[in-house]
């Protein structure tokens, strides 16, 4: 099975960032949390958002796991609705003591584009430090959107780590489909 090579960038920012105001979404919208959310609920967010740029971890975990990683009392997950549609989310764990970990964060590839990824990623910065905590942290991937690193950087957060890594291609165990197309990466069946 072939090996993909990646880099995980490490961020994090020790104080709440100057009120740097992203623009509104135009039209209707609204940020929930998903108090009490349901696996399949989650699922469909993880694979909406995350299956485009290889996201396949959890699709590992079977559902009662699942169910109790994102019941823990220190997670939260937050979706953007527009239009009354889901269009992304975050998702932000506490369980550190004065640290919140963005676990998950993205758009659906139907608002990416839209300038709604600033706006997001400030919700949960805001959200973040509406506690008392001394770091915010998190991690992407070089098979993450491209444009990933820059926006986490704009918002605050510095880079403070780079691990090389490696997986196995999700696509060919099966995990994700062996269609998926990504912009590093040829698709499997030829195509």
């Amino acid at each position: 099975m072939a090996r993909l090579d990646d880099v995980i960038t490490y961020l994090e920012m020790h104080a709440r960032p100057p009120a740097r105001p992203a623009p509104v979404p135009r039209g209707k919208h609204a940020l929930m949390r998903a108090e009490d959310c349901t696996v399949s609920f989650y699922r469909y967010l993880y694979a909406a958002v995350g299956e485009k740029w290889l996201w396949f971890e959890r699709r590992l975990v079977d559902d009662q796991a699942l169910a109790a990683l994102i019941r823990k009392p220190t997670v939260e997950i937050f979706v953007l609705y527009v239009g009354g549609v889901p269009a992304g989310y975050f998702e932000l764990d506490t369980a550190a003591p004065r640290e919140t970990k963005l676990c998950y964060f993205g758009l659906t590839p139907d608002f990416i584009g839209r300038g709604l990824g600033p706006w997001l990623l400030q919700a949960a910065i805001d959200r973040a430090w509406t506690r008392p905590i001394d770091r915010m942290w998190l991690h992407t991937s070089r098979f993450d959107h491209p444009k990933a690193l820059r926006v986490y950087q704009q918002a605050g957060f510095v880079v403070y780590q780079r691990q090389p890594f490696s997986f196995a291609d999700p696509r060919e165990s099966g995990i994700l489909p062996r269609t998926l197309e990504h912009p590093l990466l040829p698709r499997l069946d030829g195509a």
